[in-house]
């Protein structure tokens, strides 16, 4: 409806913060996605830092809003995370050239399963690249990453409603590429990443906050690698170039509405966010170029 909602957190050192509007969500389940039935309106996260209390303010037509606190915890497992290799799985193409990238399969992060609701769902092909960023720290540690991914999963299931976490992957500041949703990281699976384009493509999550933050370059070079790969798998050559999408229904396009796309796009140009932020938006047309640069190498 026409909620509105804003919070402030009281820092354990400093005091209590201005106030910051709670975006939105506007990325999920596709309208005609199975997940889609049970999915939640929300507010998108926000990275509060070290603090020790919140004020939430809601206005509009809302009753009974949930506030969902989370808090990425460290296991003793996480520090020992280490890209694996996995059988081929049934179902997936290994057509192309360009290599698969190193990967940390979801069990790098150990997500609790009970949290999942239903099974996969699968796209016909690849023709996107959506990216993202998840509006965290960008100074966490290597052994932060698999806490922050579960409580990102926590939140898409238990709090939203969705059958897993809504990102493909994810990749985090040191470059290193992680397997989100579940269901085959070299199949077609359909996320929730981008609402009314879930249907054609694949979604990445930089995590970190790039509305004024420096992109990494590490984090550049793992958007090429998979965006490379996934793309090559689908027979496109040029991600360089736009593709026509037909839209199902999203805050900023109708349903049915024919859109010309770049093949690597941000969040925004599909749906009414700044994601993934200005700095990785603005670093997109690097991506493009090099990702067709790598695409050309494996294709000689």
């Amino acid at each position: 409806g026409d909620g509105r909602a804003r919070a402030r957190w009281r820092r354990e050192t400093g005091g209590w913060t201005e106030w910051h509007r709670l975006p939105r969500l506007v990325h999920g389940p596709d309208a005609d996605s199975v997940e889609a039935a049970a999915a939640t309106p929300a507010t998108d996260l926000v990275w509060t830092g070290p603090s020790d209390a919140v004020q939430v303010e809601v206005t509009g037509d809302q009753r009974d809003p949930v506030l969902a606190l989370l808090l990425p915890r460290r296991r003793a497992k996480d520090a020992l995370a280490r890209p694996a290799t996995q059988a081929h799985e049934p179902g997936a193409r290994e057509e192309g050239g360009v290599p698969m990238p190193g990967l940390y399969y979801r069990r790098a992060w150990n997500p609790d399963p009970r949290l999942r609701n239903g099974r996969p769902e699968y796209n016909r092909r690849i023709r996107q690249v959506h990216v993202h960023h998840t509006v965290n720290s960008n100074d966490y540690a290597r052994a932060d990453v698999p806490g922050l991914i579960r409580a990102m999963y926590r939140y898409h299931t238990r709090n939203l409603g969705w059958s897993d976490i809504g990102y493909n992957f994810l990749v985090d500041r040191f470059g290193r590429l992680w397997e989100g949703r579940a269901g085959g990281p070299r199949r077609p699976v359909r996320g929730a990443h981008t609402l009314g384009f879930n249907h054609a493509s694949v979604g990445v999550a930089a995590i970190g906050n790039f509305e004024d933050g420096r992109v990494p370059k590490a984090v550049v070079r793992a958007l090429v690698r998979v965006a490379a790969w996934k793309l090559d798998m689908y027979g496109d050559r040029d991600p360089r170039r736009t593709v026509w999408i037909k839209s199902s229904g999203s805050d900023k396009f109708r349903y049915g509405k024919l859109v010309e796309l770049p093949t690597i796009d941000g969040h925004r140009d599909t749906n009414d966010t700044a994601c993934p932020g200005g700095d990785l938006y603005v670093a997109l047309p690097r991506v493009r170029r090099r990702t067709a640069r790598r695409m050309r190498q494996f294709r000689r």
